[in-house]
């Protein structure tokens, strides 16, 4: 019988631990700032917040994984002790981890309290996952950089391990993780959790060549193939640093990957025996912890009865702030189309999160939505929840003083909107914009890039 993987949630918010558990995670990870490489969007630098996710996750029957796949320089060893300590009594189900000295530490003073390899060690082969069995590691996460047949390998010569795989996410554009972008431009280390996220910003391609010291030179062409042989890339906000870079006979990779999407491989990876399955994106809203948690428990369930994959899961997941979507390197040699050259904007468009229901005036039957972005009288609405989806369209919205209102101008704002009685327990509401209204406004991002 094929594995029935568990499906593991990202939490970088106690609204986003919330929403994944309402919508059908098995389990959830996060972590403190300081070790778990989300330094930045990640509220649970307050350990209240991260012990009401963890309570929050074990009410429901669930498990909640504590990131702390840092690779520290020497200054946080002094602290590690101190700092974890009050974690690790939250009651956490295992440390998510990569830093062999980092792992000594908490097997010393925490033997009984599991550790998962994460990414960020870079298991690539079934040697890998043996030694690090061999040390005590009751989980490796495996590398995003293998195929559905070297992970059926791993899973045939490795049957004592736990094996979790991401299936849906940001990809980085180096290997695993390992990427150096940030740091030379901002001196903030990607190993550290203060990535700027480099790779996504916007850059010009100049031809140009070397001087006899080697530094770059543009040529005075217009653009097209450069007579040397060499590239010049010139980031938006540092105009006249020209960088040069490099292409091998697999092509260049720097500028922006597309995101992650391998929900058509679900049932292959559950008939592989992969333990879990795992959604990027710590980052990100409530909103879409809830949309991709809900479609690929559908796409799990749909694969443990032995139903066929459902398509329609794709345009639910196309309707996401992304950079178009990849199933990574799952299956090998794809096109080129299958990395996004032409535009560093997301790709998708077709909804919008609109907002969520706050409360709701039974004898006005008015639910109270806090606006996220602008929709009117007029636009269908899909309210998500867990017990399944409705849609609707507004007819009637009002301001908190009763002032009939036809549009909700965008974030901050509070409205009231006539929703369906027996809807109103939804968590989100989704913004669709009806077809014979015209009204199709752009899809902003779940989590912006930073910069």
């Amino acid at each position: 019988m094929p594995t029935v993987p568990e499906l593991l949630a990202p939490a970088g918010s106690l609204a986003m631990a919330e929403a994944a558990i309402a919508y059908g995670a098995d389990a959830l990870y996060g972590g403190p700032p300081r070790y778990s490489l989300r330094a930045r969007n990640n509220e649970f630098g307050d350990t209240a917040r991260l012990a009401a996710a963890i309570a929050a996750a074990h009410a429901a029957g669930r498990r909640f994984y504590l990131v702390v796949n840092a690779l520290p320089h020497n200054g946080k060893l002094k602290s590690f002790h101190t700092d974890l300590a009050p974690l690790i009594a939250l009651g956490p189900d295992a440390l998510i981890m990569a830093d062999p000295g980092l792992i000594d530490l908490a097997r010393e003073a925490w033997p009984d309290v599991p550790i998962h390899l994460s990414v960020q060690a870079n298991t690539m082969n079934w040697a890998s996952v043996r030694f690090w069995h061999k040390l005590g590691i009751a989980r490796v996460i495996l590398s995003r950089e293998l195929s559905l047949d070297e992970i059926a390998e791993i899973r045939q010569r490795c049957p004592e391990t736990e094996l979790e795989v991401f299936i849906h996410g940001a990809l980085c554009i180096a290997h695993s993780g390992r990427c150096l972008l940030s740091g030379y431009f901002n001196r903030r280390d990607a190993n550290q959790g203060s990535c700027t996220n480099a790779c996504r910003w916007e850059y010009t391609m100049h031809a140009g060549t070397a001087d006899a010291s080697g530094d770059p030179l543009p040529l005075d062409v217009p653009q097209g193939a450069p007579a040397a042989g060499e590239w010049l890339i010139e980031e938006r906000e540092r105009p006249g640093e020209l960088m040069p870079i490099e292409e091998d006979e697999h092509g260049t990779y720097i500028l922006n990957s597309k995101d992650l999407r391998a929900i058509e491989h679900v049932a292959r990876l559950a008939a592989i025996g992969v333990d879990s399955l795992k959604i990027e994106g710590r980052t990100k809203s409530a909103y879409y912890a809830a949309r991709v948690t809900q479609c690929y428990r559908r796409a799990i369930d749909d694969a443990a009865a032995g139903r066929p994959f459902d398509a329609s899961l794709y345009a639910t997941l196309d309707a996401l702030a992304s950079r178009g979507y990849t199933d990574g390197f799952y299956q090998r040699h794809h096109a080129a189309a299958t990395q996004n050259y032409a535009s560093g904007a997301s790709a998708g468009g077709s909804s919008r999160y609109c907002g969520d229901v706050v409360n709701f005036d039974a004898a006005r039957g008015l639910a109270e939505v806090a606006v996220k972005n602008r929709f009117a009288v007029g636009d269908r609405l899909e309210i998500v929840q867990p017990a399944g989806n409705r849609e609707c369209r507004v007819e009637r919205m009002e301001d908190s003083g009763g002032t009939t209102m036809r549009v909700a101008p965008g974030d901050g704002h509070r409205v009231w909107v006539a929703l369906p009685a027996d809807a109103v327990g939804a968590l989100l509401a989704r913004f669709e914009p009806a077809a014979e209204t015209g009204n199709a406004p752009d899809l902003l991002p779940a989590a912006p890039d930073a910069r």
